[in-house]
């Protein structure tokens, strides 16, 4: 019998994919994989499926998003097995809802596999909690672009006062971090931009808000990347001066 799954990679590191989410992989006839999906992660998968990739990624070539919807259908409907395997979670700014409702209309049950997302995890690759009772109540996700010209609204985001985790935000970080201080943010609250988290090419700065646009560029990070904003950050940089510390007094 058919059947379709919406399965969560996870962040990067192989070994963050859930156990339902490997089950789930090695059922599908078909997989279509994103860009962002560490390639080690088929390794569960059958040796007999068949594997799609089909890239998106911001900044570079993608797959059109109707085509993917019309690739799952076609191979649900010939009576194969689909698993839509994505980075992070499906839900989590992985177009999972989109390609929800587009099976849905079509007569065709889809089940969510979630994953660890890497807006929590790739804070937490460099020791930051998204939430500290001394620092925030609470976490902000929020995507460094939208759909068409939609923008976020950045200055009631300031005035939550809580963390603010950007994902897909570094090819408009100047203008970000810009916006962020016209609303009012100090320009010392603590930064950190985390590329390619938990995998071992992973990179990361720390700096105040003022300069951060300049340190990001200055060490070359990229995408994918996640970005945090807030005083959460600085437990991170305590690590870093820790560590650094540590190694010095040897």
């Amino acid at each position: 019998m058919s059947r379709a799954w919406l399965i969560g990679a996870g962040p990067g590191d192989v070994e963050l994919m859930t156990l339902k989410a490997t089950r789930a992989l090695a059922q599908a006839d078909v997989v279509l994989v994103d860009d962002l999906v560490n390639p080690e992660v088929l390794q569960f998968a059958r040796t007999d499926a068949r594997v799609v990739h089909v890239g998106k990624r911001g900044g570079h070539p993608s797959t059109p998003q109707a085509g993917i919807v019309a690739q799952m259908l076609e191979h649900v409907q010939a009576g194969r097995s689909v698993a839509r395997l994505k980075g992070g979670d499906p839900f989590v700014f992985g177009r999972g809802g989109e390609e929800q409702q587009a099976l849905h209309a079509a007569g065709i049950e889809v089940e969510i596999v979630n994953g660890i997302t890497a807006g929590i995890a790739a804070p937490a690759a460099i020791g930051i909690p998204v939430t500290h009772r001394d620092h925030a109540q609470g976490v902000v996700f929020v995507t460094g672009h939208g759909a068409g010209n939609a923008e976020p609204d950045w200055a009631a985001l300031v005035a939550t006062r809580m963390t603010l985790v950007i994902y897909m935000g570094m090819r408009r970080l100047n203008d970000i971090v810009g916006t962020l201080l016209a609303a009012g943010m100090s320009a010392d609250t603590p930064c950190a931009a985390i590329e390619s988290a938990t995998r071992p090419e992973q990179r990361h700065v720390l700096a105040q808000l003022g300069g951060f646009a300049d340190a990001v560029t200055h060490a070359g990070l990229g995408s994918p990347a996640i970005v945090v904003i807030g005083g959460v950050a600085s437990l991170a940089l305590e690590r870093a001066v820790a560590h650094a510390n540590a190694v010095d007094a040897q």
